[in-house]
This record gives C-alpha cells, sequence and structure tokens, in this order.
C-alpha cells in the first residue's frame, strides 16, 4: 500500500507553474525526447513531458496507425467538451499528408489533437507518461492541458520533430 501511496503522490506533485499570463509563439514537439515545449521569441517558457500514439515512431501515415504527425502544422481550433480534459487540434492532415494518403490508398487520419487525460481519468496524473497511450495524440497531464489551454492561442504554429 505504502508504494501505491507513492505513486499517485509522485502522480499529483506539483511541478512549477508556468510564470504568469504568457502566451506562446510556437509549440515544438520532439517525439524522441517524449517532449512539448512552449516557445515566446525563440526563449524556452515551459518544458512537459508527453505521451504519443502507441506506435510512436514515424509519421503519420494513415487513419489508425497509432502515430503522431511529423512536421509543421498549427493549432488551428479548440475542444472545450473533449472526451479528454480539453484539446487543442494540429491542423493534420495538410495537404502533402493527403496526397501522400491517396497514393498509399489509404484514408490519412485527423483529430490529432494535444489533450488532458481521458474524463473520468485525471486520477493517472503523471501516470500516463508510463506509456505512450493515445491513438495519435500528443498527451499531458490535465493541470499542464490547463496551462496550455490558456498559452497557446489558436493559430500558433506546432513543429512536431522525429
Amino acid at each position: 500500500m505504502p508504494a501505491v501511496a507513492g505513486a499517485l503522490a509522485w502522480a499529483h506533485w506539483p511541478e512549477p507553474a508556468l510564470p504568469g499570463p504568457v502566451t506562446a509563439d510556437r509549440v515544438l514537439v520532439d517525439k524522441s525526447e517524449h517532449r512539448l515545449v512552449l516557445l515566446r521569441g525563440g526563449s524556452v517558457l515551459k518544458g512537459y513531458r508527453v505521451s504519443f500514439g502507441a506506435d510512436p515512431v514515424g509519421h503519420k501515415q494513415r487513419e489508425g496507425d497509432e502515430r503522431t504527425p511529423e512536421g509543421l502544422y498549427r493549432i488551428d481550433r479548440r475542444n472545450a467538451r473533449s472526451a479528454f480534459h480539453r484539446s487543442l487540434h494540429v491542423s493534420y492532415p495538410d495537404r502533402r499528408d493527403v496526397e501522400r494518403a491517396r497514393e498509399l490508398g489509404v484514408a490519412p487520419g485527423g483529430d490529432i489533437m494535444i489533450h488532458g487525460i481521458r474524463n473520468g481519468l485525471g486520477w493517472a496524473g503523471r501516470l500516463h507518461r508510463l506509456a505512450d497511450w493515445t491513438d495519435g495524440c500528443i498527451a499531458v497531464t490535465n493541470r499542464e492541458m490547463d496551462e496550455l489551454w490558456r498559452a497557446v492561442p489558436d493559430g500558433t504554429p506546432i513543429e512536431v520533430r522525429p
């Protein structure tokens, strides 16, 4: 029982908050590092450890491949009533993604989001980071999602690197 209590305490131990009312002008995601970084004028505002799709290596090729797309996109909308604790939509697929999928004879997929933990499972906190579990999205804790929600306006560029 002490191990469970310790794991839950770690899962919810507060991390330093994003300072004040800041706004990011760029989001950088490094899949190999499992890291999302908010930037403003080239300076790092804050970094977050993230989870990806269950098959994270490589660029998203088709719907259902559980991969997170790689490349340059934008945060183009938000969903306060997501099945997960809030979500910011990544503008995948772009024209090249659609063309590539057409050449392969598959659907490109979509609904790639930065989101919190599935509603009702927020108790997991940082434990979600122990595995890549999304269908291709970028997942953070609910507290982190609240910060991203405030700091990342629609239209913000997002770069996802391998």
